[in-house]
């Protein structure tokens, strides 16, 4: 794997759970959050493929 793969592979669950934990808080509704974790997620796969 490529440093930018690797990247790609910390910070996407970084990302999923950052949305996750705002949900948490309150500060995110539920269907913000899908998307906010269905978008970092498929810009990861993207990108990791990609490399």
């Amino acid at each position: 794997m490529t440093d930018a793969q690797i990247g790609l592979v910390v910070a996407t669950p970084v990302i999923m759970g950052f949305a996750l934990m705002l949900k948490r808080m309150g500060v995110l509704q539920g269907g913000g959050t899908l998307a906010a974790v269905l978008a970092s997620l498929a810009i990861g796969v993207i990108l990791f493929l990609e490399q």
